[in-house]
């Protein structure tokens, strides 16, 4: 059984990493913001509680998103272990983890924030069949229009040079001190997130001691709309 977390600011590309580890090694990929749009987008009593939050510029708390991993974990499907993507997020729940779980690794992609804001930039999405795209590595074939369903392609309210300032200083301020911790405990590895994804996951396997792949898509990563209260 295997069980990481994977670690790094926006844009790094945890999702696509965590992708092509759960699908050649039967993991469970828990996205901490997947749990929480699921409770806004299906009006639950939470996710009317964590959109508040969002909307008031706050983070969902600490015992709040603490309970949804453990429910999430309590329901024991990962039967070859799991990857937890966006959590933790600073150092009480890190430490909560520690205290409540044993982890193999901590996956950490590094990239600098100059390419955070490269990546972020570029991304567009389509708000009818809600396809992601990237201006530098996804591109449509019309860097306006769907190449789907032919809509205009939008830019989220959150992806611009504020807001991506904002989410870098929070990623130092909170999330740094909880991969220190992890570092302490010896369990963290450092890939360089720069590199093309194939190279990133040869990495990733190389440092883990797992069965290289024979082939993965060189594909970029394309991260999905940031849920603030994660």
């Amino acid at each position: 059984m295997q069980k990481y977390v994977i670690m790094g600011v926006q844009g790094c590309g945890k999702g696509t990493q965590a992708k092509l580890l759960k699908d050649d090694f039967d993991l469970v990929h828990i996205c901490v913001g997947d749990i929480l749009r699921w409770h806004i987008q299906s009006h639950t009593k939470l996710g009317a509680r964590i959109k508040r939050l969002i909307a008031e510029g706050h983070l969902a708390p600490d015992e709040v998103v603490e309970d949804l991993i453990q429910d999430r974990l309590a329901i024991h499907d990962w039967n070859f272990g799991f990857i937890l993507d966006g959590f933790p997020r600073n150092l009480p729940q890190a430490r909560f983890f520690l205290e409540s779980y044993d982890i193999d690794a901590v996956i950490h992609i590094a990239v600098s924030d100059e390419v955070v804001f490269e990546r972020v930039l570029a991304r567009r999405f389509c708000g009818r069949c809600k396809l992601d795209y990237n201006l530098i590595y996804h591109r449509p074939v019309n860097p306006e229009l769907c190449d789907v369903c032919g809509s205009k392609l939008n830019i989220r309210m959150d992806d611009n040079e504020d807001a991506i300032r904002a989410r870098l200083a929070d990623y130092r301020t909170k999330t740094e001190p909880a991969l220190d911790l992890f570092r302490r405990k010896e369990l963290v590895i450092d890939v360089d997130g720069t590199l093309p994804p194939n190279e990133i996951q040869t990495q990733i396997r190389r440092l883990l001691n797992l069965s290289p792949c024979s082939s993965v898509p060189n594909a970029p990563p394309v991260a999905k709309e940031p849920v603030s209260g994660a």
